[in-house]
């Protein structure tokens, strides 16, 4: 089925002169509203209280080490089964590294504490991904006696984990959501590496990977800048699993900013906007900090959209610091320093997004853009997706080539579409969106698709 649009019927722009109207979920605004800054404080203390959670510390000690911190962890999560109905499965994930010469001084076998929240279609088998690390680290790599407390790095992003897992756990989703409290990040990835290689050896459908490191800092060292009202999203450009096929498509579409990382990131700032007020989503277009990486790193080199979520400010007195006082600088990462308001803002935008993602269709396949014939107009092409839900219908996004957003949102019920605006001035994207107004991933258009029905 065709449709030529002349007239533009329904449009979102986010120029600051337009109207924006703001559509929520009340079920999605629900949970949002039930994220708990005490619970949050309450479990960074709980973390702390181990004293350290070196991936070299103790193990068997049911109040100190590392292996402490595993235990109470799954035991946490595990206190929501009953409410999932049996559909909240809490294991550990084991792994083996370190040895002489590595970062890890001794061999030492580590736990990862994974909760799967399953999907409620059995055909489903869009996963979405959210992770946090647990461990932490003084200054010296191997320094696994000193008092590492970690509250912010990462007992914040841990603590956001368990909140969303006591009030998703109720919920159901037709995809699954995975929860992954990590371990080794500190030290070189390690628990990230190990899931990342199982879920692209078993072939986990992945559609999205939100990690969270360090989320609950407000205030910055040096510059003295305090903002508790906006949180950063790294996303990468080009694929760092990139193909030469995909090279090659990359350069013939210019899409160079508009990798499945991008759509993923574009698509948190808008949700996570929609849930949470007094929170800006700043997109930083670059896979991580200068130079470093994350837990999301392993999945983008593994081929799956993954993005790092991060406080915007932070603050390097704190950061792998010993507790005390320096030059009359207070240092350490320390309960008294994390602002759980914010992290509690964060944290509803990461819940926002995974549940819109959940509960929306699959995206649209074989998207692509009819280049024959040369004309000021732009046509676009797709398929409907071949599994689940059908959608109620299609946004085409369309934004200037400057500009980092979207800025137009067009409502379509066809799957061909011609548009009187030019493609050598505009992008463009297709998502779907289900009758309750939940949207898939933007997929950016390749190559004209073939038309079939469904």
């Amino acid at each position: 089925m065709r449709i030529r649009l002349i007239c533009i019927f329904c449009f979102l722009t986010v120029t600051s002169s337009a109207q924006v109207i703001v559509n929520r979920d009340p079920v999605i605004k629900g949970m949002t509203d039930e994220i708990s800054s005490v619970n949050i404080e309450s479990h960074v203390i709980k973390l702390v209280s181990f004293h350290t959670r070196h991936n070299m510390s103790e193990q068997d000690n049911p109040q100190r080490g590392i292996g402490a911190a595993w235990n109470w962890i799954k035991a946490e999560m595990e206190k929501n089964i009953p409410a999932s109905g049996g559909r909240l499965e809490v294991k550990f994930e084991d792994y083996t590294v370190g040895g002489a010469g590595q970062r890890i001084a001794q061999e030492v076998t580590l736990k990862n504490v994974i909760a799967t929240l399953k999907g409620t279609d059995p055909d489903d088998d869009r996963i979405i991904a959210v992770s946090a690390h647990f461990d932490s680290r003084a200054e010296a790599d191997n320094d696994f006696k000193s008092f590492a407390p970690g509250a912010n790095d990462d007992g914040s992003g841990i603590a956001a984990l368990l909140e969303m897992i006591r009030i998703m756990a109720p919920q159901k989703f037709p995809a699954t959501i995975v929860f992954m409290a990590l371990s080794g990040e500190e030290h070189g990835l390690y628990g990230a590496r190990h899931m990342a290689e199982k879920a692209a050896r078993e072939k986990w459908n992945i559609i999205a990977m939100l990690n969270n490191d360090m989320i609950g800092n407000s205030g910055s060292s040096e510059t003295l800048l305090n903002d508790n009202m906006r949180v950063r999203v790294f996303s990468e450009g080009v694929p760092a699993y990139e193909t030469e096929q995909m090279a090659s498509l990359r350069k013939y579409t210019s899409g160079e900013n508009d990798s499945r990382a991008r759509q993923l990131a574009r698509y948190i700032k808008e949700v996570g906007e929609r849930y949470v007020d007094q929170l800006s989503v700043t997109l930083i277009f670059r896979s991580d900090r200068f130079g470093r990486s994350g837990d999301h790193t392993p999945f983008s080199q593994k081929g799956f959209p993954a993005v790092r979520i991060c406080e915007f400010n932070e603050n390097y007195d704190r950061t792998h610091k010993v507790p005390g006082v320096v030059n009359g600088v207070k240092q350490g990462d320390l309960p008294e320093y994390v602002d759980y308001e914010y992290v509690r803002k964060n944290t509803g935008i990461n819940l926002a997004s995974i549940a819109s993602l959940a509960l929306a269709p699959y995206e649209p396949v074989n998207c692509g853009m009819v280049i024959s014939g040369l004309t000021n107009t732009t046509t676009l092409r797709w398929e409907e997706p071949a599994k689940g839900v059908r959608p109620a219908g299609y946004y085409i996004l369309m934004r200037e080539t400057w500009q980092p957003l979207w800025e137009k949102k067009i409502f379509v019920r066809a799957t061909e579409v011609t548009l009187p605006y030019s493609k050598d001035n505009y992008f463009f994207a297709v998502q779907s969106v289900d009758a309750g107004g939940h949207e898939s991933i933007p997929v950016f258009p390749g190559r004209a698709a073939r038309q079939t029905g469904r």
